[in-house]
């Protein structure tokens, strides 16, 4: 009986070692992210956030106050800028890539698995972006934009995306607008309206 307890003691002490490293691992990530981004009072990255600020300034990651993140944010070396409000609600496998310039507003909703990239990330011309790919295997990613098109997303307050949504460049998404589970919007999206499909449609408006 003395065996046994003591091989149940080693166990449990070996299944708290092995918490306290993952818990270690995840702080050590959470403070990652909180050091790439300006952070507002009581807003928070959970351990499965990703924050990648190629850009290597803060100023060009803002949270504001209240906000939760569980996905990933990404700005280009070349350019990019993530301005994010409050109360707002980031899930995960979401995935906010700027080149350009990404706002989100107030009290938006914006559940897992969604895209938002301002950017093509590539050349459009096949020998160009051939090019470019290979330029950045070697050199890492490039500080130059070229010939990759950009153009700002502007996500206003009380929106709701629902899940495995993509927003495309130069999309402005309306107040108090709801895009249907896996849309991809290609174009503006009016004030209090839902819209779904690929490209995204009309569906009908809703109160103001």
């Amino acid at each position: 009986m003395g065996v046994f307890k003591k091989f149940l003691q080693k166990k449990v002490l070996r299944l708290l070692s092995i918490e306290s490293i993952e818990y270690a691992i995840q702080q050590k990530k959470i403070k990652s992210s909180e050091k790439a981004v300006i952070l507002g009072m009581n807003s928070k990255f959970y351990p499965e956030a990703s924050v990648y600020n190629l850009r290597n300034d803060p100023s060009f990651i803002s949270i504001s106050d209240n906000t939760h993140i569980r996905g990933e944010l990404i700005i280009f070396a070349f350019g990019g800028e993530i301005i994010i409000g409050s109360n707002t609600f980031i899930g995960e496998g979401t995935k906010i890539r700027s080149a350009e310039k990404i706002i989100i507003g107030n009290n938006v909703l914006i559940s897992h698995n969604c895209n938002i990239i301002d950017t093509d990330s590539h050349e459009i011309d096949h020998l160009e972006r051939a090019e470019g790919f290979k330029k950045m295997i070697r050199q890492g990613h490039s500080k130059t934009k070229g010939n990759i098109k950009t153009e700002a997303i502007v996500i206003k307050d009380h929106a709701w995306l629902s899940y495995n949504v993509s927003i495309l460049k130069g999309v402005t998404i309306g107040e108090g607008a709801i895009v249907g589970a896996g849309s991809v919007v290609t174009k503006d999206v009016s004030d209090y309206t839902i819209v779904a499909g690929n490209p995204a449609k009309l569906i009908k408006k809703v109160g103001s």
